[in-house]
């Protein structure tokens, strides 16, 4: 009875051995790239990580030029991080990201979507004024609110008499 026992502990082991084995080897290759923030403005900075990526490499995009990632040891995971900025000229829409580390490929499809930028600071009138369209809705807002007025102070002035 303990013979059997013993081997039936022995073969857990191995097969517990056996099934984290392919797990180890997963870290030598690159896996689970994570792109934050998903969304971005043109000229904004994008951090990029990636888990198996032992000694760094290099990601790539046709939003930004090529970034290196440096190498972050500590914890269970081996990985790797890098920060690229997108170019100003990157039309919007996604893009995907490819990583090479330690020669091996990995491209993560969808992995950033690049909005049009903003014009802040100027009130957003940098290149263009009001249409002739938004100049008659401004107009006729502002004559309402005139005939209104008048309306109302003719009726002020109508009670006062009685």
């Amino acid at each position: 009875m303990r013979n059997t026992r013993a081997l039936a502990v022995a073969g857990a082991a191995v097969a517990a051995l056996g099934l984290s084995a392919p797990a180890a080897v997963a870290w030598d290759t690159p896996s689970n790239i994570v792109v934050l923030p998903s969304v971005i403005a043109r000229g904004g900075q994008l951090t990029i990580t990636v888990d198996g990526c032992r000694h760094g490499g290099t990601a790539t995009s046709n939003a930004f030029s090529p970034t290196s990632l440096s190498p972050v040891h500590g914890g269970s995971r081996e990985t790797a991080r890098g920060t690229a900025t997108i170019n100003s000229n990157a039309r919007p829409g996604p893009y995907d990201i490819t990583v090479n580390c330690s020669g091996r490929r990995m491209t993560k499809p969808h992995a950033f979507t690049v909005i049009g930028g903003v014009r802040g600071g100027i009130g957003g009138s940098s290149t263009t004024g009001a249409t002739p369209t938004d100049m008659a809705i401004g107009g006729g807002l502002v004559a309402a609110a005139v005939v209104g007025g008048g309306v109302f102070w003719m009726r002020r002035r109508a009670e006062r008499r009685i």
